[in-house]
């Protein structure tokens, strides 16, 4: 019957045109099963290798150091400002900023621990994706527990010290950008959701952890200031909240976010042209301009639904994230044609494999983005780059 079927639709096609009847058949197949498997094969050696790296190592929560600048407990985390310096004119005076200048002196312990903790956790779920071996939730479960479950190592669900600046503030809500590196501890917990090493209670503590850290940012005047932020800092609100949202099945919030990137987020950061004004005219315009762009697209990756597509979505005045995309792209294939000034550090740094080229490439079966991220740096070494990549292991984000 199904050969009859298939036989008769084909011969109706052949009463087409030729050129119609050829884009109806390929309409049939999904080329975005095939740009994943590209993705998939690009990432193979390293996945693996990340995983079995991933596996020696040991839980190190924020609890294992601190700083005697903060005014938190050992389960606090803690950060300091990076563009923020000694005053050379008050040497034991408040902190004054040096705009895109990094002060490596400042205390960034507890943001590295949770960025080895976000690269564990997505090696594993990634290894586990790939190969379904059992052994690397089981080595996952160990570093979600210390993180969100034992007591005495865990992090506490809020970021009232976050990037603190000697004599000016204790915490800031700018801070809150420093959590971005949990967002791939979630997804490899709903890449490993339905592993039987994974325990229920594991499970279940981690939700209630994002579930007291949502509603944080969400009531407090940190997360309040962060989300009116009119840059990357409130885009990366958004892709935070939407992140842990879905994660915790907040539907309220992850309609909420919806909303806030079609009619505050889109508006407010992109031209007609597809470029983001508020990160050009920063120190670091190149560097802030990607960074701005893989947050809007992870925005896409995560909110996306086939009845609210926000791929496809389009403001009353033609903004969309596909001219983001299209603004940016020749310039992350070659940096030379970059027309704007050269950022005063890390210029050299990037691009690396950035997700807006790889997310776009699978949602526009674009195969232009997806060579230049297969060319990429796909394991870059710079902190600061790592710092910016908050999505490090695309195949759990699929």
């Amino acid at each position: 019957m199904r050969f009859v079927c298939q036989k008769m639709f084909y011969m109706k096609l052949l009463k087409l045109p030729f050129i119609l009847s050829l884009l109806i058949v390929l309409s049939a197949f999904k080329p975005d099963k095939t740009f994943k498997k590209e993705v998939i094969a690009t990432l193979k050696i390293q996945i693996l290798s990340e995983a079995e790296w991933a596996m020696q190592q040991l839980p190190i929560t924020i609890t294992a150091e601190s700083s005697s600048r903060s005014t938190g407990g050992k389960n606090d985390f803690y950060s300091e400002g990076d563009y923020w310096w000694p005053n050379p004119d008050q040497p034991d005076g408040a902190y004054i900023q040096k705009d895109g200048l990094t002060n490596p002196l400042n205390f960034t312990t507890h943001r590295l621990s949770m960025i080895r903790f976000s690269q564990i956790i997505g090696a594993l779920a990634s290894g586990y994706r790939l190969t379904g071996d059992e052994k690397y939730v089981k080595k996952a479960v160990k570093h979600i527990d210390a993180w969100f479950l034992n007591s005495n190592t865990m992090m506490n669900p809020n970021l009232l010290y976050a990037q603190a600046i000697k004599g000016v503030a204790t915490g800031r809500g700018i801070g809150i950008i420093d959590t971005i590196q949990l967002m791939e501890v979630v997804q490899g917990l709903l890449a490993m959701e339905k592993s039987k090493s994974l325990p229920r209670k594991t499970m279940e503590g981690a939700k209630k952890w994002f579930s007291s850290y949502l509603s944080w940012l969400t009531s407090h005047k940190y997360g309040i200031d962060e989300m009116n932020a009119k840059n990357n800092h409130g885009t990366c609100w958004v892709m935070q909240v939407a992140c842990f949202a879905k994660f915790t099945k907040n539907v309220a919030l992850l309609d909420f976010c919806r909303k806030r990137y079609k009619e505050i987020l889109l508006p407010q950061q992109m031209e007609k042209d597809g470029s983001m004004p508020l990160e050009l005219k920063r120190t670091k315009p190149y560097g802030y301009s990607i960074f701005n762009l893989d947050a809007f697209t992870t925005i896409c990756q995560i909110l996306s639904t086939p009845k609210d597509n926000l791929w496809n979505y389009q403001t009353a005045e033609g903004l969309n994230i596909k001219k983001g995309v299209n603004f940016l792209y020749p310039f992350l294939a070659d940096k030379g044609k970059w027309p704007y000034a050269k950022d005063v550090m890390y210029w050299e740094s990037w691009p690396v494999a950035q997700p807006s080229l790889v997310f776009a490439a699978i949602a526009y079966h674009q195969k232009d983005f997806l060579n230049i991220w297969k060319k990429a740096e796909h394991q870059p070494k710079n902190e600061e780059v790592i710092r910016n990549l908050p999505v490090r292991h695309p195949l759990i984000w699929f």
